[in-house]
């Protein structure tokens, strides 16, 4: 448990400085970081950071893709670790 928790934060943490390294190559106009590796980080587990950072750069806040789709990915990784855990913190709130 605790190797899945030190990945989840490691992830989290380059997706946002994934996102922070993009603003920054877009104001300065030089070569940027694709949105298929965004996405990619996304869905390795850092949503949670890229969603952070996308907010607090106000980086790709105008992409409905990034909008929707960030959350979406937060929200499925989200069910898919209550549903490897057994559902057990689900009964009580059903």
């Amino acid at each position: 448990m605790k190797i899945l928790l030190f990945y989840l934060v490691c992830v989290n943490l380059v997706s946002f400085g994934l996102m922070a390294a993009d603003k920054r190559r877009a104001r300065a106009r030089r070569w940027r970081i694709s949105e298929r590796t965004l996405f990619a980080a996304a869905l390795l587990g850092g949503s949670l950071g890229a969603i952070v950072g996308m907010y607090l750069f106000r980086h790709k806040t105008k992409h409905w893709y990034f909008v929707v789709g960030m959350p979406l990915i937060l929200a499925a990784e989200i069910l898919i670790g209550v549903w490897l855990a057994g559902g057990n913190y689900v009964a009580g709130i059903f």
